[in-house]
C-alpha cells in the first residue's frame, strides 16, 4: 500500500497527538519534523524512530521525502507556512483556526491552482457517525431547526499559547467554538446567510486573552444556533442538541467520543447518538450505536491521504467548502466579541 509521506511543522501537544494518528494509519508515514530549535525537534522525534528532527521550515520542505505537512503552529504563522508548502508542491493539513476567512481563502487557492489537497484538521468530520447522523437527520427529526453546543475543557496554564492574544488572537472562540461552528456546518447546514450575530465574551484579566465565549447566529433562512465554550468550568462538557420538526438528536461527546479518541479510551462505553420524539421520558430515549474501529484523528490522516493518492475535485471542494463556510461564521463571531 502507498504511505503518504507527512512532515510536521511545530512540536506542541496536537502536533504530539497528530504524529501518533500519522503512526496508525495504514496509508500515511512521518517521516520529519521541523521545529525553530533543532534541541526540541530532537526530543519531539525521540518517541518516533527514523524521523528527521529539523530546525526551521526550509529544511523540511527541501526534502523529497516529505509530500505532506500538518501545520501545528500558532495561528498567527499559518498562513505564510502553508504558502510556503505549497509552493514547494506539498499537501496541506492545518491546524485549526485560521488567521481569517480572507486568509483562508489565499491557502485554498494557492493549494487548488497546483490541485494540492487542503484540509483543516477538524477531527470529528472523519468519524463515521458523523456521516451517520448528517444521513439519519431527515428521518429522524425531519428539517432541522437549530442547534445548541457546550464545549469546555479545564484549562489554567498561564503560560500556553491560548493565553496570547498575539500568537492565538481569538483564544477560547478560535480553540473551542470552532468545534461548535462546524457542528453547525456539518448538522445544521443552514441555507440562508447570517442574519445576526451576539456574543458575550470573558477576557483573562492578565493577558485580556478571550477565555470563554457565548453566542448566538441567526440566519436568514430562519436556523438558529447557540454556542457556549471555553476553559472556566473546571470539567470538560461536549455537548450537542439538533432540533429540528420531528424530534432531537443528541450527543454528549461530539468532540471527542468517550470511546476512542486521543482524550479517552473508553471501549466499555457504546459509541453512537440519543434520540428523542414524541413524550417520550428518559428510559424511552433511543440509543443509536455508531461503533468505529478507528480513532477519528486516525481516519482523518487517511481520508487525507486518500484524497492525495486518487486526487478528486468534489471531494477537496466538499472539505474546502467547510473550512471556508467554519471561517466565514466566526470570523463573524470575532467581530460581535470586539464589538461588545
Amino acid at each position: 500500500m502507498n504511505k503518504l509521506k507527512f512532515g510536521i511543522v511545530g512540536t506542541g501537544f496536537i502536533s504530539s497527538i497528530v504524529a501518533n494518528s500519522i503512526v496508525q494509519a495504514t496509508n500515511a508515514k512521518l517521516t520529519a519534523v521541523s521545529s525553530r530549535k533543532q534541541i526540541t525537534a530532537n526530543t519531539f522525534v525521540e518517541n518516533h524512530p527514523g524521523v528527521a528532527p529539523l530546525e526551521g521550515i526550509d529544511a523540511l520542505l527541501a526534502r523529497n521525502d516529505v509530500e505532506a505537512i500538518y501545520i501545528g503552529t500558532p495561528t498567527t504563522t499559518k498562513e505564510q507556512i502553508a504558502l510556503a508548502a505549497i509552493d514547494a508542491g506539498k499537501h496541506v493539513l492545518v491546524d485549526k483556526p485560521m488567521l481569517s476567512h480572507e486568509s483562508a481563502k489565499r491557502m485554498i487557492e494557492a493549494a487548488i491552482s497546483k490541485e494540492l489537497v487542503f484540509m483543516d484538521a477538524t477531527h470529528f468530520v472523519h468519524h463515521p457517525r458523523t456521516k451517520l447522523i448528517r444521513e439519519a437527520i431527515p428521518e429522524k427529526i425531519g428539517t432541522p431547526k437549530s442547534l445548541h453546543t457546550s464545549f469546555y475543557f479545564p484549562f489554567s496554564d498561564s503560560e500556553n499559547i491560548r493565553l496570547d492574544p498575539s500568537l492565538e488572537p481569538t483564544g477560547a472562540l478560535g480553540d473551542m467554538a470552532w468545534y461548535s461552528i462546524r457542528a453547525i456546518v456539518e448538522y445544521l447546514q443552514p441555507k440562508g446567510d447570517i442574519k445576526t450575530v451576539t456574543t458575550v465574551a470573558e477576557r483573562d484579566l492578565s493577558s485580556n486573552a478571550v477565555i470563554r465565549v457565548e453566542g448566538l447566529i441567526h440566519f436568514s433562512s430562519g436556523e438558529v444556533s447557540t454556542f457556549d465554550v471555553g476553559y472556566t468550568a473546571n470539567t470538560n462538557l461536549m455537548d450537542v442538541q439538533i432540533i429540528g420538526t420531528e424530534g432531537v438528536i443528541m450527543l454528549e461527546d461530539f468532540v471527542l467520543d468517550w470511546s476512542n479518541s486521543f482524550a479517552f479510551n473508553n471501549p466499555d462505553i457504546k459509541l453512537g447518538y440519543l434520540h428523542r420524539t414524541g413524550m417520550a421520558t428518559r428510559k424511552e430515549f433511543n440509543f443509536i450505536e455508531t461503533p468505529s474501529k478507528k480513532a477519528q484523528d486516525t481516519l482523518m490522516i487517511e481520508d487525507f491521504a486518500e484524497l492525495t493518492f486518487n486526487y478528486d475535485v468534489k471531494c477537496n471542494e466538499m472539505y474546502i467548502t467547510a473550512t471556508l463556510k467554519t471561517q466565514q461564521y466566526l470570523d463573524a463571531l470575532w467581530v460581535s466579541v470586539n464589538n461588545h
